[in-house]
């Protein structure tokens, strides 16, 4: 099961809103064949995994190992359980239910009603936290929420404006923590930030410095004064404008790749947004920024992790880093960058 969740972390990010399975086959303590799943549309993991077996009359010996429960239902593909009995395949291991109300412990029952041996909750944690933005989605009803931000050593998260350069990017962690943050950005379904992020900083939002798929922008713009000089509105991907509802006039975007979607920015902005977000079926959301905008996902106690880099320089006055309580998970060391990861207990 470990080498399967191994297999499992190289589809993040492109498999959505299919989760990203790892499966292996094991015949006589060796493994005879593995996969993980394929992008959106492709084939499930336990397909790839018995595709991959060379000699298939040893699958009626053999033990399937993987993370999550196999599909009963007809999708983009047919049900892997199917596939399991069609092969013959005697021993299922498993490490988690699927949570999707069209599998939900089915997928198991038909493997058991067929007479095949079934264990279910194998590394069961361990699987529950690969496949943590799948079962947020399906058991909260909203995208999974990472909270990401760097700060100086004196808890800045920017300079005073009057001391800054617009023509000149500050940056607060070195070139291996921000390409590391690209790497992320190419794993999550969509990124947010707020109307003050992009005026003062221009950002692009897209995981450039990655290979791998941009995640589609998210802009909270009350006033809808993003316009397309800003390089959030580029065709480098989908970008979606949370603007005010009173400021929507009957317009729509001159791109086809940008859309503004009305909400109340008086109330409850950070469920409006998420409600947004779970109708457009976005699994996850890297929230980035800046301090005003993280501050209302922490108040309003919507998030799942926080992601904080301290660099090692000093700005004297400026911005404050947001405030919050988490959980401390882990903590290392990019060079000379500090990256300490919370969840919200």
């Amino acid at each position: 099961m470990e080498r399967a969740l191994q297999l499992a972390q190289q589809g993040i990010g492109t498999t959505r809103p299919n989760p990203s399975v790892g499966c292996i086959i094991v015949h006589d303590d060796k493994i005879i064949g593995e996969g993980f799943t394929s992008p959106y549309g492709g084939s499930h993991a336990e397909v790839n995994a018995i595709n991959s077996v060379v000699d298939a009359s040893l699958l009626r010996e053999s033990t399937i190992y993987v993370t999550l429960e196999p599909c009963n239902h007809y999708g983009k593909t047919p049900p892997c359980s199917d596939l399991i009995l069609e092969k013959g395949i005697p021993n299922i291991v498993i490490g988690m239910l699927d949570p999707n109300e069209k599998v939900a412990g089915r997928g198991i029952k038909k493997l058991e009603d067929a007479g095949r041996s079934v264990a279910v909750g194998v590394l069961e944690e361990a699987c529950k936290t690969h496949h943590k933005r799948f079962l947020t989605f399906q058991t909260k009803k909203r995208p999974y929420i990472i909270l990401k931000w760097a700060q100086t050593i004196d808890g800045l998260i920017a300079p005073e404006a009057s001391t800054r350069n617009k023509n000149e990017p500050i940056w607060i962690t070195n070139v291996h923590s921000r390409q590391l943050v690209h790497k992320w950005r190419s794993q999550e379904h969509a990124i947010l930030v707020g109307t003050n992020t992009v005026l003062a900083d221009d950002p692009g939002l897209t995981a450039r410095d990655w290979a791998g798929i941009s995640p589609i922008r998210v802009v909270l713009d009350k006033h809808g004064v993003i316009d397309k000089g800003y390089s959030v509105m580029s065709d480098d991907a989908k970008t979606i404008v949370l603007i005010e509802k009173s400021e929507v006039r009957g317009q729509r975007s001159e791109f086809d790749h940008v859309d503004h979607i009305p909400i109340y920015h008086t109330k409850e902005v950070v469920q409006q947004t998420i409600d947004v977000l779970f109708n457009l079926n976005i699994q996850s959301v890297i929230v980035e920024g800046g301090a005003k905008t993280l501050q209302l996902f922490i108040d309003a106690g919507l998030w799942d992790e926080a992601r904080v880099f301290t660099g090692v320089i000093s700005f004297g006055n400026g911005v404050k880093a947001p405030r919050f309580k988490g959980m401390k998970t882990s903590q290392e060391t990019i060079i000379d960058d500090t990256l300490t990861y919370y969840r919200n207990a």
